[in-house]
């Protein structure tokens, strides 16, 4: 099935595309005034790179981790390489939209601000939004149990840093942040 290798590498493309704009963008940041510390940094990392160990080695890894559960069949492996573009299409827009304002950490930056436009009007946290897309959609194409149970880690991990990033972003701007709440749902337009 040349459907499943062409999906395959459309992903491994996404991702090389992810981390090189991420690498390159991350030199043209603000100065941190503030970054939290390797403790609170290991809370959310932990389930992340286990979440990424898992969907990345879950092909490898011994039964039942192995099985495959999604069906290899050319509708799904497209949806997920399409869902991958989208994803990474949604990153790289609020990354952009952010600027000099963003970190990989969660930090204050001088003179930061509050970003409500671009896809930060649709929700709060995009990137994240955009990630979890493109790892739904890896874990769709490459179908194995480990990438399932990868799933509910890289949440709980982005769901632990983007608490911390809100409880920062409401002692900076108390106000704006509290209304911007209100108005825009954390990742999933209309919904979460």
């Amino acid at each position: 099935m040349q459907t499943y290798p062409s999906a395959l590498n459309i992903i491994r493309v996404c991702w090389i595309l992810f981390a090189v704009i991420w690498l390159l963008a991350a030199f043209a940041t603000k100065q941190s005034v503030y970054q939290e510390s390797r403790l609170h940094r290991l809370r959310y990392m932990i389930p992340l790179l286990l979440g990424g160990f898992l969907l990345a080695k879950g092909h490898r890894m011994s039964d039942p981790l192995n099985y495959r559960v999604i069906p290899n069949i050319a509708a799904l492996a497209w949806t997920g390489a399409v869902l991958c573009i989208a994803g990474l299409a949604f990153c790289v827009w609020a990354r952009f939209t952010l600027g000099r304002n963003w970190s990989g950490v969660v930090t204050f930056k001088g003179g930061h601000e509050l970003i409500t436009s671009g896809p930060y009007a649709l929700v709060r946290h995009p990137i994240y939004t955009g990630l979890l897309t493109m790892f739904v959609a890896t874990v769709i194409v490459l179908g194995h149990v480990a990438g399932l149970i990868a799933v509910p880690f890289v949440l709980v991990s982005f769901w632990i840093k983007l608490r911390h990033e809100e409880e920062l972003m409401l002692q900076k701007f108390p106000h704006d942040y509290a209304a911007y709440q209100q108005r825009v749902r954390r990742l999933i337009p209309f919904i979460l």
